[in-house]
């Protein structure tokens, strides 16, 4: 009775340690990723206030869909309306970033701007978030919404 006592207690203990062992990426791994994230999602504001057509399509996935007040936005539509667009200035705050898996990315954040768009004034702070996705090693945004707060 005793030898299974301690073999139990053995057992556990090693299949604890293989579980816990294999639980998550590490934390270097992870905030390497954040960080990746959060740089491509300021480089494509960059290129859109810079209104780098080549530079800020590279990000859009060839089935990118944006979703705003003023309707949804296949990659195409997207980049002629930076044409239509004047950013001035922004500021981007509290991004967050979430993987649902290994190659998906949800961010979001508060995003404060300066700018107008087909004469408009779209000048405000606005909750944002994107949806990246890793295709063909590359992340490439698939979804972009923004909602402005009141």
């Amino acid at each position: 009775m005793k030898k299974q006592f301690i073999l139990f207690y053995i057992t556990l203990i090693v299949v604890a340690s293989i579980c816990f062992g294999q639980a998550s990426p590490s934390k270097p791994d992870k905030f390497a990723k954040e960080a990746e994230i959060t740089d491509l999602e300021k480089a494509a504001w960059e290129a859109f206030k810079n209104k780098q057509a080549d530079a800020f399509k590279k990000y859009l996935a060839a089935d990118y869909c944006g979703v705003y007040a003023d309707g949804i936005k296949n990659a195409d539509k997207e980049v002629a309306d930076m044409e239509k667009s004047e950013l001035r200035d922004y500021s981007l705050a509290d991004m967050k970033v979430v993987f649902p898996s290994a190659d998906v990315a949800v961010t979001t954040y508060k995003a404060t701007l300066q700018g107008s768009s087909g004469g408009q004034d779209t000048s405000g702070t606005y909750n944002v978030a994107s949806v990246w996705a890793k295709k063909g090693g590359k992340w490439l945004v698939v979804f972009h919404t923004d909602a402005k707060s009141q």
